[in-house]
């Protein structure tokens, strides 16, 4: 249970920071900016882990790569739902 309420902090900051990084809006608002962020962490940790092969790091290591995951993830979401309208 403890897990869970970290990475729910730890998205909620990493994707706060995440969608004052990337320009534009955030698809979903406040909610998709906390989402975005702990689907960072998560991913961000299991490619971590699986790339480096660190396993656990401390709360700033945790926030750093759920930041820059957050980032490509909101980045990527951001270009593909601003397309062109016709």
């Amino acid at each position: 249970m403890d897990n869970i309420i970290w990475w729910l902090i730890i998205g909620a900051i990493a994707g706060g920071i995440a969608s004052l990084i990337v320009p534009g809006r955030t698809p979903g608002g406040a909610i998709g900016a906390v989402v975005v962020g702990i689907v960072g962490g998560v991913l961000g940790g299991w490619l971590l882990d699986a790339i480096f092969d660190v396993g656990s790091y401390s709360f700033i290591g945790s926030i750093v790569v759920a930041i820059v995951a957050a980032v490509a993830i909101l980045y990527v979401m951001r270009e593909t739902t601003t397309g062109s309208r016709v």
